[in-house]
């Protein structure tokens, strides 16, 4: 059974979720402290969301220089499989880890839905299991998700396939937090580091996901954690 460690944080809020989501996929869920400089072996790890160090002067900006990140930069390098949901992108940003930074949603509202996205690439340690071009529908909660790199970073990512998910926005419409070209997740060019911000951990059990009348069973978000077990099996 794949060991996935699940990061807590001061004001870490869905870091029992994520340890779930695992469970639910069929692997280990492996809980590490902030504070540990030591992954204790695992075979993946997820960045939970939430409000990490309550968000002080910047979402992720301390988290970054929590001890357990020193190990974990060096072992996403070096290839580990790491995904890092809201809170958990944000980090990963600060970290330098994924290109970009998140800021504050365009409208300054927060915003809670069930939100429709466009998988981009099925190509990644974490979304193989999916299609790509298929639709999905997982909870979005944020107030500072809104994604922006420079056009150049944008134009580097598009082209080497490196957006992973994108908000599927109606014809005029706009996507729930003013992020650049609807980008919802982005990628390492290894396809081993993947950030989104919105949580595919709370759509893994039907019943407990998305509303139904969304057209899915709920558990859309699945598919991000087994995608990663079923490789790291292999």
């Amino acid at each position: 059974m794949a060991r996935v460690g699940v990061v807590t944080f001061p004001g870490s809020l869905d870091d029992g979720d994520a340890a779930r989501a695992v469970r639910l996929a069929g692997g280990e869920p492996v809980r590490l402290w902030h504070g540990d400089a030591d992954l204790r072996g695992v075979d993946a790890v997820v960045l939970p969301g939430g409000f990490s160090y309550g968000d002080y002067l910047r979402c992720g900006a301390i988290a970054r220089f929590a001890p357990v990140m020193e190990p974990l930069v060096d072992a996403a390098r070096g290839g580990l499989p790491v995904l890092g949901i809201c809170n958990g992108f944000q980090v990963l940003c600060e970290a330098h880890l994924l290109p970009g930074a998140l800021v504050r949603n365009d409208h300054r509202t927060f915003r809670c839905t069930d939100q429709r996205l466009r998988v981009e690439n099925a190509g990644t340690a974490w979304t193989h299991e999916y299609e790509t071009g298929e639709e999905v529908v997982v909870p979005l909660k944020n107030g500072e998700g809104g994604y922006l790199a420079d056009e150049r970073t944008l134009d580097e990512l598009e082209a080497e396939g490196r957006v992973v998910l994108r908000y599927v926005v109606p014809d005029g419409g706009r996507n729930p937090n003013g992020s650049a070209r609807d980008i919802a997740g982005v990628t390492n060019a290894a396809g081993t580091v993947v950030g989104l911000m919105p949580h595919p951990e709370h759509a893994v059990e039907a019943g407990f996901g998305p509303d139904p009348r969304t057209g899915t069973a709920g558990t859309d978000g699945l598919r991000l954690f087994s995608s990663a077990l079923r490789r790291l099996v292999a």
